[in-house]
Formats: structure tokens, C-alpha cells, sequence
């Protein structure tokens, strides 16, 4: 079995695209969504939901108001100002009034669990945090492993990981050669649980200044995880000059050229259409299916 991870330096080259396309290109692929912050493969790929599982992580502090005695000792230890009182404003030194609870607000709680421990009552629970949701849906081109962070909600690398290891599970129960994996962008720690012990990771970049500074960061990160790299140049028609100076640093790097993906509005009908590029007989598409055939992964 391989693994296949799409990434890119930065947001907008048109990562998700080229995922899909090779989805539809590939014989018998699992595909999962590691793009957990921001999820869009499913509205190329239009997904049907299988299964549903809640994506736990870290504690949040939940105040039980009936046995709150309002001593105000969680507010003044709680350096993230997560604990907020509820009614007419504070009593002296912090006590509250009979009109007032003291609650903790979840969005804010960094789960610390300070409060919980000078709570001289014990009237703060801790429990897990729910984070998210991910999920196992049906597609045209397969089996596809995705996945929704919660607003706020941190951890994405776990459940990134998560992502990735049941796709993994998907790929040897049902014998298929090939995990395609739609990245985050940039060089964080979901792209790190995204990349980690992959077959090849391609990147999609575009001939910009900034395209061209996230590139280096991005193949940086896949050297120092020995992780073979492939790079193609999307839009690259928009600036040919620029083009050739991405390609020539990221040879320079080690990285492999796979080719390159013309500026086209065809791209933007197909996502209208809920298509991949490939499934129209637009001239990316071509250059699309040239890259796939040069990264060479199921021969």
C-alpha cells in the first residue's frame, strides 16, 4: 500500500482540485481529507455518510451552579479569563449575589484545569472535550475518510492522525494499493501528521512571491522527514518567468518536477458541477493526467 499526500505552502494553489482529479485517476483508492480545519473534498467528491464518530480531546472546565458556593477563587486563578459571571455583576471581592452563577465558557477554556484544582469545594467538573466529528463515507471513487474541527476546537493533528490510520485500516482490510491523502497547507503540526511516514507528497504551488517562499518551507519540511517531494506549478501561464525559478530552486531541493497545470476557468465550472477537472474535456485536465501519469505511483 502507498500513501500519497497532496500539500502546499500556503492556502488557494489548488490542492483540493488536483486531490479530486487524482481520485477519480487512481484504480481502487481510499481517499481521506486531512484539511480537518477547513474541509472542501466532499464538495467535489459529494460523499455519503457511512458512519459518524465524535473526536475527543482535552478537558474543558464545566461549573456545577448547585454547589458553587461563589467564592471567586476560580476568576482570579484563571489566567485565560475563561470563568465569567452571569447577573448583575460581582459581589465584594469577587463573591457573587444571589442573582448571580459563575460559568466558564468553553470557547475561551484552554483546559488548563487550574480552576479545578483550587476549587475548595470540588464544584468543577473536567470532563473530555468533544472537538469535532469524523466520518466514513461512500464516493464514486471509493471509500473516503474525512473529517470537521469544532469552532476553536484544537488538536487538529490528533485528528488528522486519526483520519489517516483508519484510512489505513480501509486500505488493508479492503486490499486497495493506494491512500491519496488531501493535506492542510502550510508546515504545522497537522501537515506534519499529514506527511509523517508517507510514499511521496506532491506540492501544489502557483508562481507567486509568496508561492515561492512556501514552497521552500514546505520541501524543507518533507527533507527533514525524508520523505520524497514532487512539485507542479499551478496557473504557471500567469507568470512563466516565475514558473522556471520555482522549478529550478525546487530541483535544487531534490524535489522531483511532475509538471505543470495551465490557468483554466474550466476548473472553476467542474467545482460548480461538484466534478473533478479530469471528468471534463478541459485543457487542464490534460496536464492534470500528465502529472499523475509522471508521479507514477500505481505501475
Amino acid at each position: 500500500m502507498k500513501e500519497l499526500v497532496v500539500i502546499s505552502g500556503k492556502g488557494g494553489t489548488g490542492k483540493t482540485s488536483v486531490t479530486a482529479s487524482f481520485a477519480v485517476l487512481a484504480e481502487r483508492p481510499v481517499i481521506a481529507d486531512c484539511d480537518v480545519d477547513a474541509a472542501d473534498l466532499h464538495l467535489v467528491l459529494s460523499p455519503q455518510v457511512k458512519e459518524r464518530h465524535e473526536f475527543r480531546s482535552g478537558h474543558e472546565a464545566v461549573i456545577r451552579e448547585k454547589d458553587c458556593i461563589g467564592c471567586g477563587l476560580c476568576v482570579t486563578y484563571c489566567r485565560f479569563d475563561a470563568v465569567q459571571v452571569r447577573g448583575r455583576g460581582a459581589g465584594g471581592e469577587g463573591r457573587r449575589t444571589d442573582e448571580e452563577t459563575f460559568f466558564v465558557d468553553p470557547v475561551a477554556c484552554e483546559g488548563c484545569g487550574v480552576c479545578v484544582r483550587f476549587c475548595p469545594v470540588q464544584a468543577i467538573d473536567f470532563p473530555e472535550r468533544r472537538c469535532g466529528e469524523w466520518m466514513v463515507s461512500d464516493t464514486r471513487c471509493g471509500p473516503m475518510v474525512h473529517a470537521k474541527l469544532g469552532v476553536a476546537a484544537e488538536n487538529s493533528g490528533k485528528l488528522v492522525s486519526t483520519v489517516r490510520r483508519e484510512a489505513r485500516r480501509i486500505a488493508e482490510q479492503e486490499q486497495r494499493p493506494l491512500v491519496i491523502i488531501d493535506g492542510p497547507p502550510g508546515i504545522g503540526c497537522p501537515v506534519i501528521a499529514s506527511v509523517t511516514g508517507a510514499t511521496r507528497v506532491l506540492v501544489v504551488t502557483e508562481p507567486t512571491v509568496s508561492g515561492e517562499h512556501d514552497l521552500e518551507r514546505v520541501l524543507s519540511l518533507a527533507k527533514h522527514f525524508s520523505i520524497p517531494a514532487a512539485v507542479c506549478v499551478n496557473k504557471w501561464d500567469i507568470n512563466p518567468a516565475m514558473t522556471e525559478r520555482i522549478e529550478s530552486k525546487a530541483a535544487q531541493n531534490g524535489a522531483r518536477i511532475a509538471g505543470r497545470i495551465r490557468y483554466d476557468n474550466a476548473v472553476t465550472a467542474a467545482q460548480l458541477q461538484a466534478k473533478a477537472v479530469v471528468e471534463t474535456e478541459s485543457k487542464s485536465a490534460e496536464d492534470i493526467r500528465a502529472i499523475w501519469h509522471e508521479l507514477k505511483l500505481q505501475e
